[in-house]
């Protein structure tokens, strides 16, 4: 007669090699880099008006525009001072309806994007508003100090140290680094590119 008070072990000690291995497997998985940014998108945008720079010796052509795209502007002004940035945003979402091909207009949404940490957004909006725009002067500053800041936050992020690296990732990385110092130094001499002498008023 079998003697039933007898256990078997070979399953609980399977579940327990099983929760082992598992436990190894987390342990050995590399955790993601921190990457903690330098500059808030509040500083950024500072640092694209800043670009603007006062010179009255400087040519810069403000065109006429229709009352309706004045009042959303004003809107979207007081939204972002309120950091208000999605009521902001829709105030220029509909004046571009209105003037789809306005530089200044598609740059004041470009910073809006940027303070709403859409950053790509932001780019495509500088970009495509100094290609509409004139490619000289304040506002052209500000579009190509747009996308160097945004250039130069990838550049940050892709810099931060990464965890257990193996050779193939680590050139990798380098290269990567390499190619948006090239891009952050070449949207500072368009930047600079947009400034030329001006009419000399004395």
């Amino acid at each position: 007669m079998p003697n039933t008070k007898t256990k078997d072990f070979r399953f609980p000690g399977i579940a327990m090699l099983t929760v082992l291995v598992s436990a190894c497997a987390v342990m050995q998985e590399p955790a993601p880099p921190t990457v903690v940014e330098s500059t808030t998108p509040e500083q950024r945008v500072a640092a694209i008006r800043a670009a603007a720079g006062v010179d009255d010796k400087e040519l810069a052509v403000q065109p006429l525009r229709d009352p309706q795209v004045e009042d959303l502007r004003e809107a979207a002004v007081k939204a972002m001072a309120a950091r208000d940035y999605a009521a902001a945003a829709e105030a220029l979402n509909q004046a571009i309806l209105v003037v789809p091909e306005d530089p200044a207009v598609l740059q004041e949404r470009a910073e809006v994007a940027l303070l709403q940490r859409d950053f790509d957004r932001a780019e495509t909006l500088a970009q495509r508003a100094f290609d509409l725009g004139s490619k000289v002067g304040p506002l052209c500053r500000q579009h190509w100090e747009t996308i160097r800041q945004i250039r130069e936050r990838r550049l940050e992020i892709a810099s931060a140290p990464a965890a257990r690296q193996n050779a193939e990732e680590a050139a990798r990385q380098a290269t990567s680094i390499a190619t948006l110092k090239t891009a952050v130094a070449q949207a500072a001499e368009q930047r600079d590119a947009c400034t030329v002498p001006g009419i000399n008023r004395m």
